[in-house]
């Protein structure tokens, strides 16, 4: 377990350091180096576990297995090339004059604390500090999306913290109910919130208790999965925040807050045998997807219009989830991988896009691929692949996904497809003038920084190709760790 000693000590010590000299020169290859070393100990911890199995610490406090590691490994790798695109990022923004020293050291400082503390709530074993490192990502949040300090940005992050701050307070409420069904099977009052012993003693919770903790769960995490009607703090946050926060706010917090309510799940589906638990996140997740398909079509801001395509997508990982069975779950895991890579990337691009127009507007976001043909490649390759065209990872996902639904529910199939071709519409109906438009006068090239995108872009492809072998049983055996059933 030395390796998740440095994942989680690497972004603190970061973070730290960070407060002090964030606003320096060097200050992006600070941010790159923590990144990278917390990078390079999720690789080390995903080996670990590869090759042992799970990992209880000796305290009981984390525990990591098939499940929560591949997202670990996920969420430092995309820390890492978000981190190399917010170096060049940031300075520009400095040279327009919209941050300043302190915001600067704000920003690097709460950049390292947001990414500990999503590593914290996956590696933890206990419920209550899971719930603690998720009030803490929201609080990070807060200070991230209102850096500019604009009026707009003020209320986006009230909003944020208004919606979510009550979202968090239903989750905890949720973790108070299995901590009181937990400590009547667990009498040791210290295991009552550590997921490796309920999970043990899960068949012996009580079930109408339990229930009730999972609906309080999904209400509340699921403010922060962005689930409609839940998700209003959402296209805000990504519109009024800085760029690098989308990315892994849209890439990585959303992943971490659905993975909060699938572990909840795994303890309330042994003893009910009705599968309640999954049919209350196929309704949310069938909602958000129909929902934020529709609403791609009125965006006119560019980051609002790819924060819905989250949503979105979300909605559909959290059907997928809710339908269970060996080959949804396993088109989930996939999809989670393949969208977090995809939106992460997609963001960057929009990054880039904003400062050669000048503003997010996509009226005014004309003829990229004549401006700055990188930028222009990117947001047309990436917006191909999130939309789920072949041969992008996407594409397999979704696939999966859809035959696992006509498999075990048909009866909504005809709504995934409707919802599918709803939001290839939006995305498409928007994107052609951006990219192939007229560029305007006023439309310059920037210094870019295209290879998070391209590596991330490269890595959905290769996905949607050929799934490596080692890939294949990591996600076979988290499949089985979910559902009790192997796909393969």
């Amino acid at each position: 377990m030395s390796a998740l000693i440095v994942l989680l000590g690497a972004p603190i010590a970061g973070g730290l350091l960070l407060a002090f000299f964030g606003h320096r020169g060097a200050a992006g290859l600070i941010n790159i180096a923590v990144a990278a070393l917390s990078f390079a100990a999720g690789l080390g911890l995903a080996l670990e576990v590869f090759a042992k199995g799970p990992l209880l610490s000796g305290g009981r406090l984390f525990y990591v297995d098939a499940f929560n590691v591949y997202l670990l490994l996920l969420t430092s790798f995309v820390g890492l090339t978000t981190a190399l695109f917010s170096r060049r990022y940031m300075a520009y923004e400095r040279t327009r004059g919209r941050v300043g020293p302190k915001s600067l050291r704000l920003y690097h400082s709460m950049y390292q604390g947001f990414l500990f503390a999503m590593l914290l709530a996956l590696s933890s074993n206990n419920l209550g500090v899971l719930w603690v490192a998720m009030e803490f990502a929201t609080l990070s949040t807060v200070l991230l999306v209102s850096l500019y300090r604009t009026p707009e940005a003020v209320e986006a992050g009230w909003k944020y913290f208004i919606l979510c701050g009550v979202g968090i307070a239903q989750a905890l409420f949720g973790t108070v109910l299995l901590y009181f069904t937990g400590h009547r099977v667990l009498p040791d009052g210290q295991d009552a919130l550590l997921w490796s012993e309920l999970y043990g003693m899960a068949t012996q919770l009580d079930p109408t208790v339990i229930l009730l903790a999972f609906v309080f769960i999904v209400v509340g995490y699921g403010t922060k999965i962005g689930l409609v009607p839940l998700h209003n703090w959402l296209p805000d946050a990504h519109s009024e925040g800085p760029t690098p926060m989308s990315a892994v706010l849209s890439g990585l917090l959303l992943n971490v807050a659905l993975y909060a309510v699938v572990r909840v799940k795994m303890l309330m589906d042994p003893g009910h045998s009705s599968q309640l638990a999954g049919h209350i996140m196929m309704g949310f997740g069938l909602i958000s997807f129909l929902v934020a398909g529709l609403f791609i079509h009125r965006q006119r801001d560019i980051k609002r219009m790819f924060s819905y395509s989250s949503i979105e997508h979300m909605g559909l990982m959290t059907f997928a989830f809710g339908l269970g069975g060996p080959l949804a779950t396993f088109g989930a895991l996939l999809h989670m991988t393949v969208h977090s890579l995809t939106k992460s990337a997609l963001f960057v691009a929009t990054g880039h896009a904003a400062q050669i127009a000048g503003t997010q507007s996509m009226d005014k976001i004309r003829g990229l691929i004549r401006t700055q043909p990188a930028v222009g490649w990117s947001l047309l390759l990436g917006t191909l692949a999130i939309a789920g065209l072949p041969p992008f990872g996407v594409f397999v996902s979704e696939f999966l996904l859809l035959t696992a639904t006509m498999q075990q529910q048909p009866i909504f199939t005809v709504a995934l497809l409707l919802g599918l071709v709803i939001a290839f519409a939006g995305l498409f109906r928007h994107l052609h003038p951006m990219v192939y438009g007229e560029a305007p006068a006023g439309q310059r090239p920037i210094a870019v920084n295209t290879l998070p995108i391209s590596l991330h872009l490269l890595l959905v492809l290769c996905l949607g190709i050929a799934i490596p072998p080692v890939l294949t049983q990591w996600f076979n055996q988290a499949t089985w760790l979910i559902t009790g059933q192997r796909l393969l």
